[in-house]
């Protein structure tokens, strides 16, 4: 992976680890002193925290990580629900760190679908603007929600399992405890439903999810029961 990536710190517990990134080859700014617009944001404490709808509306390609300080499911939670794309753990040691900073920045450089118009019933999406509207009604997603998104559209009528999208949304090796892919699922459903729009985005109980203008495929084979 290429070094050099801008990452915008904000927050002490996040501009304490500047010499660490630095040293990962990495280039670090902070609020007010950006020289060139940053890939990559470590956010900690309640004030980043307060700015996420801010750098979300101003940088929507930014990916945001917010800091938990502790690992446990409602902080997962909360970190979701704030509109961060993943959280980190100032607890944690540098390589926790270091591996989901790798991991976003090669999200943000190797998943670039093909610039153009993606269109299913009356969802659209604009993949040079990232766009996206249902009808006349635009639509705001995180960087992570647009993504998984993306997967699904570029496998429409097809069904993905969790292991699928976990590997194409998020890089990662299957991780049996986790949730995300299940809550990440439901966000996006929520905001693509809104004003009761009929449901584009299916679940296929033991196979996965599945993105169509009709119904989803038929049930095949039973096999591993997914989440």
């Amino acid at each position: 992976m290429s070094r050099g990536e801008w990452i915008l710190l904000v927050g002490p517990q996040a501009e304490a680890r500047a010499d660490r990134l630095l040293a990962s080859g990495y280039r670090v700014a902070r609020l007010g002193s950006l020289l060139e617009p940053p890939l990559l944001a470590l956010l900690s404490g309640e004030e980043a925290r307060a700015l996420l709808p801010t750098l979300r509306l101003t940088m929507p390609e930014l990916a945001l990580l917010l800091d938990i300080g502790s690992d446990s499911v409602a902080g997962r939670s909360e970190c979701l629900q704030a509109g961060a794309d993943d959280f980190w753990l100032s607890s944690a040691g540098s390589s926790d760190l270091l591996s989901r900073v790798r991991l976003h920045l090669q999200l943000g450089s190797h998943r670039s679908p093909p610039r153009g118009v993606i269109q299913v019933a009356d969802l659209r999406v604009d993949t040079g603007s990232r766009e996206v509207r249902r009808g006349s009604r635009l639509i705001n997603l995180t960087a992570r929600e647009y993504q998984l998104l993306m997967v699904l559209l570029l496998h429409v009528g097809e069904v993905l399992s969790r292991e699928q999208i976990l590997r194409e949304a998020w890089g990662d090796q299957p991780e049996p405890a986790s949730n995300v892919v299940e809550v990440y699922v439901r966000y996006l459903r929520q905001k693509l439903e809104e004003q009761g729009e009929r449901r584009l985005i299916h679940t296929l109980r033991g196979q996965g999810y599945c993105l169509c203008d009709s119904q989803p495929p038929a049930r095949s084979a039973p096999g591993r029961t997914a989440p």
